[in-house]
């Protein structure tokens, strides 16, 4: 099988790396990157556990081969965390209990992240339908609604602080 030379800032760092044509980009986020986070669950796009960011939007990187994000930006769950503190998103999902076993976070994580960055006020019937492409077999949701409704509010407040010179 042919190589193809792609070049992919992962997580703020710059990536040149030669890839099989047919690889999919959670295989190459994983087995080439060793980036573990994000997890591989139905294969088929249906639960989200692949779910990355790719040029500011979220998508299954079980579907899309890593050749077709040649020049694009990836943002991991590993790349949320800003020097050792977590991001406003991840500290919700801690302090809300919005996990249970932990699977389905990685993706459920970044889709909170890219959905409050397009709707920064939403309400929570618009939380349950931005994140309703991402499935949990385990919470019954209410702590990720809960999660990402307080992620909201800690991004708001954020927002309104005046910038450091």
């Amino acid at each position: 099988m042919s190589k193809q030379l792609i070049s992919v800032t992962i997580n703020g760092k710059k990536v040149e790396k030669a890839v099989e044509s047919r690889t999919l980009l959670i295989h190459f986020l994983r087995e080439e990157m060793n980036l573990t986070g994000a997890h591989i669950g139905c294969e088929t796009s249906h639960c989200g556990a692949c779910t990355v960011d790719v040029d500011g939007k979220s998508i299954k990187s079980c579907t899309v081969l890593a050749v077709q994000c040649d020049g694009s930006a990836v943002l991991t769950v590993e790349g949320l965390a800003d020097k050792g503190a977590l991001h406003a998103v991840q500290e919700a999902f801690y302090q809300e209990h919005g996990l249970q076993c932990g699977f389905c976070t990685p993706g459920m994580l970044l889709r909170a992240y890219r959905f409050l960055q397009d709707t920064p006020a939403p309400t929570e019937e618009q939380i349950r339908m931005g994140l309703s492409g991402n499935l949990c077999r385990c919470t019954g949701y209410q702590n990720i609604v809960k999660a990402a409704r307080s992620a909201a509010k800690k991004l708001q407040e954020k927002a309104k602080q005046p910038v450091a010179a």
